[in-house]
């Protein structure tokens, strides 16, 4: 027995001697690889960074404000809040949806669910793009009907909230499917042992426990959404004013070689941009301050 307990101790001390050894590194490893990091976050972010509001200010304040009073860029701006203000909440709904049914219930196909969510990640957004073009356009299977009844998708602001809807859905899903598989169904089937309804079982118990993940979600989804240029550039048209969002618009003006006016628009996705992960920031950091609390 005496035996028995020394060998188990003597393996545990192995095992965090072990572990020591495992994470305190030598000094020069550790900066080496933080002078790595630090150096691909300098090259191929900082400085692209730097470099669109540089070019963006290289004629004053005066150049860079007025690519804003322009009417299409107007038009850009308005249609890439339009688009993010319906697709994003569609995904929500959608997100929520699908995560409480992978999360809650066995059924046949579920595992076939769970890849057709993950279709956007490995299609590319062109190729999404032309999925609507074969079924909406002129000559796709409800093109006819649609001429006949005088409804415009392709082409059209439909089209495009329909790509980016398609292009962004998997974001707020992937985010919850995974933290309500872990937290379980324990707490509702208490809530609703104790008489809650449905829906008091939805709000007051599971919404709180997966809100965290669904507003890291929905912030990754919004970011998505604004930028998207793949397959919102297939099904748009290209029609300045109308069908141009804030990508494609940039896009236009840089093949025109009015650049300040193209990085001045960048520049803007690229505040929204940092705006984006600052607000993840502040959610993650919130999120650790709950579960210290707690």
């Amino acid at each position: 027995m005496a035996s028995a307990v020394a060998s188990t101790l003597s393996s545990h001390a192995s095992g965090s001697s072990a572990t020591l050894r495992a994470t305190n590194d030598p000094a020069w490893v550790r900066w080496t690889l933080t002078t790595i990091a630090l150096l691909f976050l300098t090259f191929f972010l900082a400085l692209p960074l730097a470099a669109v509001f540089a070019e963006a200010l290289r004629r004053g304040f005066g150049a860079y404000f007025s690519a804003f009073a322009d009417h299409d860029a107007i038009a850009s701006i308005r249609l890439t809040l339009l688009t993010a203000l319906i697709s994003v909440p569609a995904n929500l709904v959608f997100g929520v949806a699908a995560a409480w049914v992978i999360a809650k219930f066995q059924f046949r196909g579920k595992s076939l669910l769970t890849t057709l969510i993950d279709l956007p990640f490995a299609v590319s957004p062109v190729i999404s793009g032309l999925i609507y073009v074969l079924v909406f356009g002129l000559q796709g299977w409800w093109g006819a009907w649609l001429i006949e009844h005088d409804l415009k998708i392709i082409f059209a602001v439909p089209g495009i909230i329909l790509a980016t809807t398609f292009v962004t859905f998997p974001f707020v899903a992937r985010e919850l499917i995974p933290l309500m598989q872990s937290q379980g169904s324990d707490e509702e089937y208490a809530a609703i042992s104790l008489g809650a309804s449905g829906w008091q079982t939805f709000w007051h118990v599971t919404v709180p426990n997966i809100k965290w993940g669904l507003l890291y979600g929905v912030i990754l989804c919004n970011a998505r959404a604004m930028g998207e240029f793949g397959a919102v550039s297939v099904v748009s048209g290209h029609i300045r004013g109308e069908t141009n969002t804030m990508p494609l618009h940039v896009e236009i003006l840089y093949n025109e070689y009015n650049f300040v006016g193209a990085f001045a628009v960048a520049s803007l996705l690229a505040v929204l941009a940092i705006v984006t992960l600052v607000l993840k920031a502040l959610v993650e950091w919130r999120h650790a301050q709950t579960r210290r609390s707690s």
